[in-house]
C-alpha cells in the first residue's frame, strides 16, 4: 500500500488501532495528534516517525518537544495544530478521530485543502453536516465513514445505486442500561455507565452510549452522510453487535454488514477503500453466538436519544445546540457535577430553551456551541 495517513486524536481508542492497521499494512504515517496523552504520542511518534505530532494542550506540548528533541520531527500545539496536519500537503487521508467538536474545524480545512478523510468524529456532521456536505461535493472530496454503523451501510451500498436505498436500518447495542426503567436510572453510578458490553471506547463515547446520545448522534449523521431524510432511517437494538446495520432498497431487499465488534475493521475499509484485505482481527462465527435478537429502542426512558432525533427534525442549529449540551453535560457527570439522569434533562431542555436559527457558516456553528454550553453551565449551577 502506498497511501499516507495523518492521523487526529492517535492516543484514543480509534487512533491506537488505526495505527495497528497502519502498520499490518506498511501505510506511511506522516503526523499524529493527541489531546494530552504524550507519553503514548511520544511512543506512536518514535514508532512511525511522522514528521508532524501535535497536542492540544500547550504546555504539554512544549514538555514534548523537549522530549523528542534528538528526532527532527516538528511539534504543535493547540487547534492551529490539529488544522495544520489537516492541510499538510503529504498525506493522502485524514483519519479524523478527535472526540467533540473540536473535530470540526480541521475536518473543513482537510476538505477546502481536498484531501479525502477518513471520519470518525461525529460532532463534524452533527454540528456542521450541511457545511460540510456541501464543502465536500464542491471539492470532490470523498468522506469515508468509520463508525462501524455507517461503514456497514457505506459497504452495502457498495455496487448499488444509492437512489434505489428506501432505509436504512442503525442498529444499536443499547448500551449497559438497556431494559432499566427511568427511575432504575436515577441510581446509575458512574463506574456503572462506564461499562461497555460489548465495545471498549474513550468515557465520553462511552457515557453517550449509556445514554443513547451516541445512537442519537449516529442518526444525524446517517442523514448527512447518505442524503436521508429523518423518517427514512430506523434504529434497532441489536444487543449482539454483530449486525453492524442495514440498507432496505426499494424493492424490499434487506442487506446488512455483519462482523465481529471490532473497531479495526471499518477503519481499515475506510483507510483502504476500495480495497479488501486481511485484517487484524477475529472472524466471525456465528455459530458461536447462536442466536441475534432485535428490538425496539425505549425512546422515553433515554432522552438524549429522543432530543438527537428531534433536533435533526428541527433543523438549523438544533443538532449543534444539543450536541454541545451533551458534551457539557457528560463533561459535568465525568466529574460528578450531576446524576446519570440529569444528562437527558438537560439535553432535552435544550430544544425548548433556543428558537430556530440557520447554520450557514463556521461562525454560526461556533457561537451556537457557544450558547448551549453557557446555558448548560448555567442549567448546572442552579441545580
Amino acid at each position: 500500500m502506498n497511501k499516507t495517513v495523518a492521523i487526529l486524536g492517535s492516543t484514543g481508542s480509534i487512533g491506537t488501532q488505526a495505527l495497528e492497521v497502519c502498520e499490518k499494512h506498511d501505510l506511511k504515517v506522516t503526523a499524529l495528534a493527541a489531546h494530552h496523552n504524550i507519553g503514548l504520542l511520544e511512543e506512536q511518534a518514535r514508532k512511525f516517525r511522522p514528521e508532524i505530532v501535535s497536542v492540544y494542550d500547550e504546555e504539554k506540548a512544549s514538555e514534548l518537544a523537549s522530549r523528542l528533541s534528538d528526532t527532527d520531527i516538528r511539534v504543535l500545539s493547540g487547534e492551529e495544530g490539529l488544522c495544520a496536519i489537516a492541510k499538510m500537503d503529504n498525506a493522502d487521508i485524514l483519519l479524523n478521530s478527535v472526540v467533540g467538536m473540536i473535530g470540526l474545524h480541521p475536518t473543513l480545512w482537510a476538505i477546502e485543502a481536498g484531501k479525502d478523510i477518513a471520519l470518525a468524529n461525529k460532532e463534524t456532521l452533527v454540528a456542521g453536516g450541511e457545511l460540510v456536505m456541501k464543502a465536500a461535493a464542491e471539492k470532490g472530496v470523498k468522506i469515508y465513514p468509520v463508525d462501524s454503523e455507517h461503514s456497514a451501510v457505506f459497504q452495502c451500498l457498495q455496487g448499488n445505486k444509492r437512489s434505489q436505498m428506501s432505509k436504512m436500518i442503525l442498529t444499536a447495542s443499547g448500551g449497559p442500561f438497556f431494559g432499566k426503567t427511568y427511575e432504575e436510572l436515577r441510581r446509575v453510578t458512574k463506574e456503572q455507565a462506564l461499562k461497555h458490553p460489548n465495545w471498549d471506547m474513550g468515557s465520553k463515547i462511552t457515557i453517550d452510549s449509556a445514554t443513547l446520545m451516541n445512537k442519537g448522534l449516529e442518526f444525524i449523521e446517517a442523514k448527512w452522510l447518505f442524503d436521508l431524510r429523518p423518517d427514512q432511517i430506523e434504529i434497532v437494538v441489536h444487543r449482539q453487535s454483530v449486525v453492524h446495520s442495514a440498507v432496505e432498497y426499494d424493492d424490499y431487499s434487506v442487506i446488512a454488514q455483519l462482523g465481529v465488534p471490532d473497531m479495526k475493521i471499518p477503519i481499515q475499509y475506510a483507510l483502504l477503500y476500495p480495497e479488501r484485505v486481511s485484517c487484524p482481527t477475529g472472524r466471525l462465527s456465528l455459530t458461536d453466538y447462536g442466536k441475534l435478537t432485535f428490538e425496539k429502542p425505549d425512546y422515553e426512558t433515554f432522552r438524549c436519544l429522543s432530543a438527537a432525533i428531534e433536533a435533526i427534525k428541527r433543523g438549523g442549529a438544533y443538532p449543534c445546540l444539543v450536541n454541545s449540551a451533551n458534551e457539557e453535560a457528560v463533561k459535568a457527570f465525568l466529574h460528578d457535577g450531576i446524576k446519570f439522569i440529569d444528562i437527558g434533562e438537560i439535553v432535552s431542555s435544550v430544544l425548548e430553551k433556543f428558537g430556530y436559527s440557520e447554520i450557514n457558516c463556521y461562525e454560526d456553528v461556533a457561537e451556537a456551541d457557544r450558547k448551549a454550553r453557557q446555558y448548560v453551565r448555567e442549567y448546572i449551577a442552579a441545580l
